[in-house]
């Protein structure tokens, strides 16, 4: 037996390896979190169940799941790459849980990259369970999966650049606060539920320019009418990705 067998080898994993890692431990955090899979989970599957088996608001013509999953599926969307993640990453800066990682071999932008794999991996798991439930509802999609995944990605980068802005510049219980109250107005204004078109003529326009508007009316042109790719609303979503993004990166404070 060579001296050499059992010398130690310091040294940081493969940056592959560790945004890996980073990952599964951010995804495993995140469904353990009782209040996440409150905002992730059951509020949307309540949603859709609800507002499917009875008639509170006129949809329009056709079924209601029909209108009801596009919508539910953006709601999602907004959950977890906005308000949980803002909440969420809230409060480890506040605890210092970022600073720390921060000064670790893992890289900020690879952290960030764990972050956003991890929102990504969560949607995936929301997209397949609101799915069956609305196939048991009865909802007959149609249109082009692809253009589907197209709205999803550009509404999740959307929506995680203003949560990281979000959660970088406030404190962490302003954070809480507003990510919340976020929430509920675009629940409610945001076309998720309600159709836009039972809004005042007046602010139709300006609602329409908000992300959880074009992701849900997206989802709605392609699922429920067939729409090859709405252009307008992918537009709009990669406006505020590019903005909320970009603002993210510069303003962000990691303590």
């Amino acid at each position: 037996m060579s001296a050499g067998t059992y010398t130690p080898r310091p040294g940081a994993a493969p940056l592959p390896r560790m945004i890996a890692a980073q990952t599964a431990l951010e995804t495993r955090m995140l469904l353990r979190n009782g209040e996440q899979l409150l905002l992730t989970v059951i509020i949307p599957t309540l949603l859709l169940v609800l507002f499917s088996a009875v008639d509170i608001v006129d949809t329009g013509s056709g079924a209601s799941v029909d209108f009801l999953a596009p919508g539910i599926l953006a709601l999602a969307v907004m959950s977890t790459a906005f308000t949980g993640q803002a909440i969420a990453t809230g409060f480890e800066r506040r605890y210092g849980v970022l600073k720390r990682l921060g000064a670790s071999p893992l890289p900020r932008w690879a952290l960030m990259t764990a972050k956003t794999l991890s929102v990504l991996v969560t949607e995936v798991l929301q997209v397949l369970l609101l799915t069956a439930i609305a196939f048991a509802l009865g909802w007959s999609p149609q249109g082009n999966p692809l253009s589907v995944l197209l709205l999803l990605v550009l509404g999740t980068a959307a929506f995680s650049g203003l949560g990281l802005l979000m959660a970088g510049t406030l404190k962490a219980e302003a954070t809480l606060a507003a990510a919340n109250l976020v929430f509920l107005l675009l629940l409610v204004g945001g076309g998720v539920i309600v159709p836009l078109d039972k809004f005042p003529e007046a602010v139709q326009s300006v609602l329409g320019l908000l992300p959880i508007s074009a992701l849900s009316e997206g989802l709605r042109d392609v699922l429920q009418h067939g729409a090859s790719m709405p252009w307008a609303q992918a537009g709009i979503l990669a406006v505020w990705a590019v903005l909320g993004l970009g603002a993210a990166a510069k303003f962000f404070r990691w303590e």
